[in-house]
């Protein structure tokens, strides 16, 4: 349960506590949407997939995850990315933790090293983005004590398990 309460509704636990404030989630997605209109959907997914974990973002590892292994790779090898992974990934997914653990802390030499690893400066862009935006989002769920879906405890354990950073998942 959120410690807020929340109007009750058939939605996920995330777009129930959003009925709160429907503008800011209807932008939020309005944003997110922009941000994949730009970027390689793999990569983006990495980044936010990184940028979750590193928040200890249960809500968004689980969800992101599970894209990742549906749609690009399995579920037994989601849990140990960036292994597995060549350079220019694991660089990005690199990238994206280090934006969430300290932005400031970021050098030219950070960002020059993505352009080693083939990325322009609009996929920087995308990669910073995804990661600032999962910031605000994952923030928001987690503050608010919003728990990862019930549905969520019927994958695999050992994918489940090792994306449950932070909050439990809920129960039915």
């Amino acid at each position: 349960m959120p410690f807020i309460d929340v109007p009750a509704g058939d939605g996920s636990n995330m777009e129930q506590v959003f009925e709160l404030r429907p503008e800011a989630f209807a932008a939020w997605r309005q944003l997110v949407t922009a941000v994949k209109r730009t970027s390689d959907e793999r990569r983006y997914e990495l980044a936010t997939l990184a940028a979750a974990r590193k928040l200890r973002s249960s809500y968004c590892s689980l969800a992101h995850g599970k894209v990742l292994a549906q749609e690009f790779y399995d579920f037994e090898s989601v849990p140990a990315l960036p292994d597995g992974l060549d350079d220019a990934d694991r660089a990005i997914m690199a990238f994206a933790e280090q934006v969430v653990a300290d932005a400031t802390a970021i050098t030219a030499e950070d960002v020059e090293e993505l352009h080693r690893q083939g990325l322009s400066d609009g996929e920087i862009f995308d990669v910073v983005l995804a990661a600032t935006i999962r910031c605000f989002f994952s923030k928001t769920l987690d503050a608010l004590g919003v728990q990862p879906d019930a549905d969520y405890a019927e994958l695999d354990p050992a994918f489940r398990d090792a994306l449950t950073v932070g909050r439990p998942i809920a129960r039915p």
